[in-house]
């Protein structure tokens, strides 16, 4: 069986910049998160940052990409447009993306899901309980009714996103606050997980149920058949299923491309 392709996009600007952070994820934050993957066989994974060219999402690259995990805090803005597009179109067509902790910002996010995507935050290194909604899901394989993190940062309701296809995991926070941690959506032929956990000041990708979740979701969000190329053509009346004749007046020409 062929591996998943998966990319994993990382700002790296944190790692660079803050000595803490360099301690805590020194192959940098996409690295960690390259490593718990690469614990299972079925995937290739390869790496992509801001400060590539094309931020590193070459269209080569999004073309051969089958599963995109997205984390960006600091720098959304500085992501360029074209980019952003270039994702959207991949994503239509049916390749997964499944969006980290700040990434719930970004503008590929915010892009696909037309909302602000807001919510209310506190960075104090509160414990974190992940309570599972759906243990049936795929992407909660394997854990148990909760799990809990040590230290992380908050996110608190409202979150600014429209309803949920599937809500896969609900979180309670040390100080009260509860959020919608796990989410997934449709858009084109693509599948989407949102995944609230992984704050930069905390080793959030080196705990193994973070990485049970990552693993599982990179498999959910592969592509299920080929990839689908939104052309819009135009239908001539003599290439019609039926038989028809042309009636009235037309504004296009027959075979015309693309949409008018």
């Amino acid at each position: 069986m062929a591996k998943i392709s998966v990319t994993v996009w990382g700002e790296n600007v944190h790692e660079r910049k803050v000595e803490f952070i360099r301690k805590i994820y020194p192959s940098g934050m996409h690295g960690c998160i390259v490593e718990g993957l690469q614990e299972s066989s079925d995937f290739s994974v390869g790496t992509a940052t801001l400060e590539q060219p094309e931020h590193g999402l070459t269209e080569k690259v999004l073309a051969a990409t089958d599963v995109l995990l997205w984390w960006g805090h600091c720098a959304h803005g500085d992501v360029q447009d074209a980019i952003v597009e270039r994702v959207v179109k991949r994503v239509n067509e049916g390749m997964g993306l499944i969006v980290l902790h700040s990434g719930h910002y970004s503008k590929v996010f915010k892009r696909l899901l037309g909302t602000t995507c807001s919510l209310t935050w506190r960075e104090a290194g509160e414990k974190e309980r992940l309570w599972v909604c759906n243990p049936a899901h795929p992407i909660a394989a394997g854990l148990g009714p909760y799990f809990e993190l040590a230290e992380e940062e908050m996110y608190g309701e409202p979150f600014g996103i429209p309803t949920p296809d599937e809500q896969i995991f609900i979180s309670w926070f040390e100080g009260g606050e509860v959020f919608r941690s796990g989410a997934t959506w449709k858009r084109g032929a693509g599948k989407i997980f949102y995944f609230r956990p992984g704050h930069e000041s905390y080793p959030t990708y080196h705990d193994s149920n973070v990485k049970l979740v990552l693993k599982n979701a990179a498999r959910w969000a592969a592509p299920e058949g080929p990839r689908w190329i939104d052309e819009a053509p135009n239908i001539p009346v003599d290439k019609a299923p039926e038989r028809i004749e042309l009636k009235g007046q037309t504004l296009h020409k027959a075979g015309e491309a693309g949409f008018k």
